[in-house]
């Protein structure tokens, strides 16, 4: 069955007579939504493309095989990094509740994959009872059980600060230490090293790493190596960047790379 005509506008969704509702967009590269917010929950996933997504607390880069997970009411904006294809779902708050009261990023297994994808092929307003409302229960279900990803880029609010993050943000890669930072943001080393965990609850070269893994996992979604990963990320060899990630993450890129080649059949 194909996907039936229905609106790519948000606010369509919010107040639908369904406990769980899903809306399908498609964006080019570079489209930025300004931020905003939803009375229902959101789980922002694409099954194809890559997104960043950022909120007062933090900024997230999403690969498909990760959504993120934003409670009702949570300011956001997203940018497409690469053409998107966004199959997102909205949860009706009171039911949202049992699934947290902040942003986490959660592993999409092909189960929830295909779940939303069946819950497209319903009206909006789906009968009850009936299919619409058995898939939106095993997407429900499906959630509880979600892993989740433990991916966060804390965002501060100092100036000094955040301008040294842009910056990170802007090149993963780049070998300049954070003396080099400081002299940039015209405060010193000792100052910066300070505000990290006041300002994001990380020391400095664990919010580089956050950075390092989202980065990471675009890359890998896109086809690099993690020989190609470790040089552009700026690690002495493969093995040294796969020890950061599995030491954080408790499995290896290899792991990924293995799960993500495995062929998806539509979109």
């Amino acid at each position: 069955m194909k996907a039936l005509h229905r609106s790519s506008d948000h606010r369509d969704y919010q107040r639908v007579p369904r406990v769980v509702t899903a809306m399908a967009r498609d964006e080019v590269h570079g489209v930025s939504v300004r931020p905003h917010s939803h009375e229902r929950a959101q789980l922002l996933y694409a099954t194809e493309g890559l997104m960043k997504v950022k909120t007062d607390f933090g900024v997230w880069i999403l690969p498909p095989r990760r959504a993120l997970f934003i409670p009702p009411g949570v300011m956001h904006q997203w940018t497409s990094l690469s053409k998107v294809t966004m199959r997102t779902i909205y949860v009706e708050a009171r039911t949202a509740q049992a699934f947290g009261d902040v942003c986490r990023v959660i592993e999409v297994s092909p189960l929830l994959r295909e779940l939303i994808l069946s819950l497209l092929d319903e009206p909006i307003e789906y009968p009850l009872p009936g299919r619409g409302e058995h898939l939106a229960m095993l997407i429900l279900s499906e959630l509880a059980a979600a892993e989740t990803v433990p991916i966060a880029i804390p965002w501060p609010r100092d100036r000094r600060l955040l301008a040294v993050c842009e910056a990170i943000m802007a090149d993963p890669g780049s070998p300049r230490t954070i003396e080099d930072w400081a002299a940039e943001a015209g405060a010193s080393a000792r100052t910066l090293i300070r505000l990290f965990p006041r300002e994001t609850g990380l020391h400095y070269r664990q919010w580089v790493q956050q950075v390092h893994l989202a980065e990471a996992f675009g890359r890998l979604e896109r086809g690099d190596s993690v020989g190609e990963i470790a040089a552009a990320l700026g690690y002495a060899s493969p093995s040294a960047f796969s020890a950061m990630f599995r030491r954080i993450l408790g499995k290896t890129p290899q792991h990924y790379l293995g799960s993500w080649r495995a062929p998806l059949q539509r979109a």
